[in-house]
């Protein structure tokens, strides 16, 4: 059986990473792209590496006929996201890219997020989609909300161990170096190349990225308690990418341990061998995620560091993974690719 799928905002970074995974999917078809400020044009105009596929021209979302159509994926921005998604037929499933409905709470969405929610109904029956966790959920889920790419980076490398106890959770520090695919595609001077290139550079530094509210909401629930990790984002000169290290106090061997025992059955997440730490440049274009334990050279300290493509694993690939699942395909479907190298 085929499916038929829509995206919507297709002329985005997400969007169209969602149609190149697609694309070789073998029981998906793309029946609808949107892009409102790109109407009219076809995804060869707007992306040239997708000139070889026969796809639907772009459309503004109004003009979307959602009849036949079993799942919509929505990469827009946040706050247009909710509005959207509150418009479209009740039996749709989607998969929202944005960050709308992540935050269970409506007052932490206003707090990271700077507006009222306007659908609350809809994100009280949003399932949070960082499938290795949430398995059973999104199969069963009309809407699923992806994750911050951080989010995900960060909660690779800390899940399994604060459900463990292995780790003292007032003493969890997270550096993340962040490609710029991160910030969309939308032009800002300071990602413009000569504004960016042979730097790198530290933001929202002191608890101000809105992807905490994730790390607060999970790790929190996982713990039974309140936990706030201390994390600082870095801005890199790359296109793809998100390497989180994360300082952790507890016994490096039990830490390895533990995290191999967890993803041992994880199709996407690859443990390597104690001692190594894994590179963004092994990931590049695939759904997989490197998660490497050192040993620290204070006893009782470890660094665990983790590896993925932002767009891919860390966003339209999850998406896919999750589409998988909600339409009761095998999760790995179309998601198998190697990573690029060089």
């Amino acid at each position: 059986m085929t499916y038929k799928i829509a995206i919507l905002g297709a002329s985005g970074y997400t969007g169209a990473e969602l149609v190149r995974l697609i694309a070789s999917h073998p029981s998906i078809e793309i029946a609808a792209l949107s892009g409102n400020s790109k109407a009219g044009q076809s995804m060869a105009q707007v992306f040239p590496h997708l000139r070889h596929l026969d796809l639907p021209v772009l459309t503004t979302i109004d003009d979307v006929n959602f009849d036949g159509i079993d799942l919509a994926f929505c990469a827009l921005p946040h706050k247009t996201s909710q509005e959207v998604i509150s418009k479209l037929p009740k039996t749709l499933k989607i998969v929202d890219l944005s960050a709308d409905f992540r935050l269970r709470d409506p007052a932490a969405y206003e707090k990271w997020y700077g507006n009222a929610h306007s659908a609350i109904e809809m994100q009280k029956e949003a399932v949070y989609g960082l499938t290795e966790f949430y398995r059973d959920e999104i199969a069963g889920a009309r809407l699923v909300a992806g994750t911050g790419c951080n989010a995900a980076t960060g909660q690779f490398a800390l899940r399994p161990l604060i459900s463990a106890g292995v780790i003292d959770l007032d003493e969890i520090i997270m550096d993340l170096a962040c490609a710029v695919s991160g910030a969309g595609r939308s032009l800002k001077e300071n990602l413009l190349h000569a504004e960016l290139s042979e730097g790198a550079h530290a933001y929202a530094v002191g608890g101000t990225h809105r992807h905490l509210g994730e790390f607060d909401q999970e790790f929190s629930a996982l713990a039974g308690r309140p936990v706030e990790v201390q994390f600082t984002p870095h801005l890199i000169p790359a296109n793809r990418g998100i390497l989180a290290t994360v300082y952790v106090k507890g016994d490096a061997q039990v830490i390895y341990k533990t995290l191999e025992s967890a993803y041992s059955d994880e199709p996407f997440i690859e443990m390597l061998p104690f001692g190594e730490h894994p590179s963004i440049r092994h990931v590049r274009g695939s759904n997989f995620c490197h998660v490497g334990v050192v040993a620290d050279r204070r006893e009782g300290r470890a660094i665990v560091i983790a590896a993925l493509d932002n767009l891919t694993k860390g966003s339209s690939g999850q998406a896919l993974q999750n589409a998988n699942l909600m339409l009761g395909l095998p999760e790995t479907e179309g998601l198998m690719m190697a990573p690029l190298f060089p």
